[in-house]
């Protein structure tokens, strides 16, 4: 799954062990969030936006 989540997280000066413990993961699920390596849970998707103040098109809809 493609996704800004990296650009989002960096943007707002935020470690990947930091994004971690605000949404309750390990920083080892951000970092293959990231690459596109998982595909996280609806409810994750949603705590990730809420931490990084953006909405879930910002972080995860791929646009052309």
């Amino acid at each position: 799954m493609k996704n800004n989540l990296k650009i989002a997280r960096i943007q707002a000066s935020i470690k990947q062990d930091e994004l971690a413990s605000l949404t309750g993961v390990t920083r080892q699920t951000i970092g293959l969030i990231e690459k596109g390596s998982y595909n996280p849970s609806l409810n994750l998707c949603i705590a990730i936006a809420k931490a990084l103040n953006k909405t879930l098109d910002d972080l995860f809809w791929e646009v052309e």
